[in-house]
């Protein structure tokens, strides 16, 4: 019956992929965490090697995805669906390597106090978009996934909050103006990131509902 399971595209090899696409978005975060939390105690940082590997390997399983994709006739899934958020979790670990890579070149003291605030936020809605994808295995009900939502939504909201409050910080505070501009540039990245984890959860969320 193996032949007949792969043939319909019933076995696992999807969810196995998203899944993994999921933790190395959220060990993309975690990476980033641990970056800004050694500088902050003046230690030397995570190799900047660390952030590509993690991305590099987000690239291999979307590329991964796409064979499976192109093999399989009947999918789990909606093709549309399984590309659309395979290509949403592989753009989180991508905004996180660019985020480092500004850190790690920009010349004046890093306010890491600001970007951990930020940092913690970001945990919250990877922790919950990795949770929201493993329900898709076993088809999670509706609430579940609701309420890993709201927690993304609310990440996602005192993100823009504490974007607002660094952004007046920046405008009112001892700034030159190169550096009030470069300080502003990753402020935003760093919230872009979130919203890159709000989208995945939202094309999870839109799965559901269509399955519900």
């Amino acid at each position: 019956m193996q032949w007949l399971k792969k043939i319909l595209g019933r076995d696992d090899k999807f969810f196995d992929l998203l899944e993994a696409g999921a933790e190395e978005a959220r060990t993309s975060v975690l990476l980033l965490s641990q970056y800004l939390q050694t500088l902050n105690r003046g230690g030397p940082p995570p190799q900047l090697d660390d952030f590509v590997q993690t991305r590099r390997k987000e690239k291999r399983i979307r590329y991964q995805m796409m064979e499976q994709l192109s093999k399989t006739f009947v999918t789990p899934l909606e093709r549309e669906d399984i590309e659309a958020l395979s290509f949403a979790l592989y753009r989180i670990p991508k905004a996180i390597e660019k985020i480092v890579e500004r850190l790690s070149i920009y010349p004046g003291r890093v306010p890491h106090t600001a970007f951990l605030r930020q940092a913690e936020l970001l945990t919250m809605a990877a922790d919950a978009v990795v949770f929201m994808v493993k329900g898709l295995r076993s088809g999670t009900h509706l609430e579940k996934v609701r309420e890993a939502n709201d927690r993304l939504q609310h990440a996602e909201g005192e993100a823009d909050k504490v974007m607002l409050g660094l952004l007046k910080e920046l405008y009112h505070g001892p700034f030159d103006t190169k550096e009030l501009l470069i300080l502003q540039e990753l402020y935003e990245m760093v919230e872009q990131a979130v919203d890159r984890c709000r989208n995945a959860g939202n094309i999870v969320v839109q799965i559901v509902l269509k399955y519900a």
